[in-house]
Formats: C-alpha cells, structure tokens, sequence
C-alpha cells in the first residue's frame, strides 16, 4: 500500500474532523497545519451552550428556503474555518495552510466546488494564513493563495462566488 501524500493526509484529518458537525445540510472540517504540526481543528455547530441543528430537529435557514452562499447571519452554526481560527494563537497561524473538507449530509458526498464563505475569508485573511487547500474528492484538491482573495477584494466587486 502507497503511502499517503501529506496534503491528502491533511486533508483527510479534516474529514474526520468534519464527523464532529451538527449541522443538518453540511458538514465541514477545518485543519490548520503550520511546518508540518496540525495546531488547530474546527468544524461547524452552534455556539457551546446552544442547541445544535441535530438537537433542533431542522436547520431555520433550510426551513426559510435561504439558497447557499446567503443569509449566513441567520445559520445557527459557526464555521469551520472560524472554529478552527478561534482555536489557536494568531502567531502559530502567521505563514500556515488551513485544509477544509465538506460533505454533504444526508448522501456523504464531498460538497463540490466548496470554498470558504466571505466571513470566513476575512479571518483567514486576518488571521495571517497563507494557503486554503480545499478537498474536492478522495483524491483531488485546490490550493488557493490568500492573497488572492486580498487582491480580488470580493467586497469591492459583489462577486462572492459560493
């Protein structure tokens, strides 16, 4: 048996870490790796002390008919991304890879063409990670530069592109 490649292996940690999500319609996981060391995990469910979507029985954004990429303001969860941030010091993130994985979750199929909301985008940006490696399959993957999002100011252009 091959050995795993290390952006694979990364990013299969994050799909086992997005096992963890409570959340109805996505699961997602996050991993924050800097010189070769993970220094933090996230995946997406409500705040600590609130109830989860799996606790509530629904998810209110799917009950209002909210389409992906919109009303983020009124998901119960916090990201993956932004869990994984929150969990570590901003200098272990300065110059590091965030990988995330996503499924879908009722099928388990990887979510395709998944990228990180624009909220999320800004606390990558801030928090001074260098590269977002996003899974698209077992196998395949994208490596996108940050900096790329901070010279194609979305904010500036309306064009999120969810």
């Amino acid at each position: 048996m091959a050995r795993r490649d290390k952006v694979n292996y990364y990013l299969d940690l994050a799909d086992v870490v997005s096992k963890r999500s409570t959340c109805l319609r996505r699961h997602y996981g996050a991993v924050i790796v800097k010189n070769d060391e993970v220094i933090s995990t996230g995946y997406n469910g409500a705040p600590r002390g609130r109830k989860n979507c799996t606790d509530l029985g629904y998810c209110i954004r799917e009950k209002l008919g909210v389409q992906r990429g919109q009303r983020y303001e009124l998901c119960r969860s916090v990201h993956a991304e932004a869990n994984a941030i929150i969990s570590s010091e901003r200098d272990k993130m300065i110059g590091s890879t965030i990988y995330l994985s996503g499924r879908e979750a009722g099928s388990g199929e990887y979510v395709r063409n998944s990228c990180s909301c624009s909220m999320c985008k800004r606390l990558i940006i801030n928090a001074g990670i260098e590269k977002v490696v996003v899974r698209d399959d077992d196998e395949h993957y994208r490596v996108i530069p940050v900096q790329e999002w901070i010279d194609n100011d979305e904010s500036l252009t309306g064009e999120f592109g969810y």
